[in-house]
């Protein structure tokens, strides 16, 4: 049997007194669009923190394909692409110049750096805006550029965190669907973290996450009935989105 591209079983996490995850377990198949809805401060960042080992998990498993993130670190973490709220690129330096640097991060040699990121360019539609500075792109190109940052070593699995928030609606629209043509296209796996509705289709994967807590996991059709799932998260959590 192939392993999912994320396991996460019975994790649990806590700042101090403060408990943020309890017992949360959910799975993101391989070549899958799995979306992660919460309000701020359900849990969302901190689980992604875990999966990308920012904290170490001292209760439960995480898998990342098939491999345990505690036993396997740099097996694990070879197969993550993460795309987190705040930016990780360089605004004064170019798009290219930017991904020249998160591949020698990835080990990736000079000579074969550069078609690989004339591809990803390819991929999210900035090939032409590769020299352009950082500080120069709209918030829809800037985001794109950050996932192909996320890209640059090919990983299996994308986490995006809120990857959305700070964009126009147009914007939003465009980064989502490039995700989606992603996973159709190339076969790579999403974990998709946000508290926005309409950036769920009917046939995702969705887990419900509150106050650190799996509420919910399934079809978003099959968790919204016929009540529709804004009236569903509202009952669930009593929290309108």
């Amino acid at each position: 049997m192939t392993a999912a591209a994320l396991q996460i079983d019975h994790v649990s996490h806590s700042f101090g007194a403060t408990q943020a995850l309890t017992d949360v377990s959910l799975t993101v198949p391989r070549g899958g669009f799995t979306a992660l809805l919460g309000v701020n401060g359900a849990g969302k960042t901190t689980l992604f923190s875990l999966i990308t080992r920012l904290y170490n998990n001292r209760s439960g498993t995480i898998r990342v394909g098939g491999h345990d993130l505690r036993r396997e670190p740099s097996r694990a973490l070879a197969r993550l692409g993460v795309v987190f709220q705040s930016r990780a690129m360089d605004a004064d330096l170019t798009v290219r110049q930017n991904l020249i640097y998160h591949a020698s991060l990835h080990g990736i040699p000079g000579r074969l750096a550069r078609p690989r990121i004339d591809e990803v360019l390819d991929q999210v539609g900035l090939a032409d805006k590769a020299d352009a500075r950082v500080s120069a792109l709209s918030g829809g190109q800037s985001r794109r550029a950050e996932i192909a940052r996320a890209l640059i070593h090919r990983p299996e699995l994308l986490l995006l965190d809120e990857a959305t928030v700070g964009l126009d609606v147009k914007s939003r629209a465009e980064v989502l669907a490039l995700t989606r043509r992603l996973i159709a296209r190339d076969g790579v796996s999403a974990l998709w973290a946000t508290h926005i509705m309409d950036e769920i289709a009917p046939d995702d994967d969705l887990v419900i996450l509150h106050r650190g807590e799996v509420l919910r996991a399934g079809t978003a059709a099959a968790i919204a009935g016929s009540q529709g799932l804004t009236q569903a998260f509202l009952d669930l959590t009593g929290v309108a989105p």
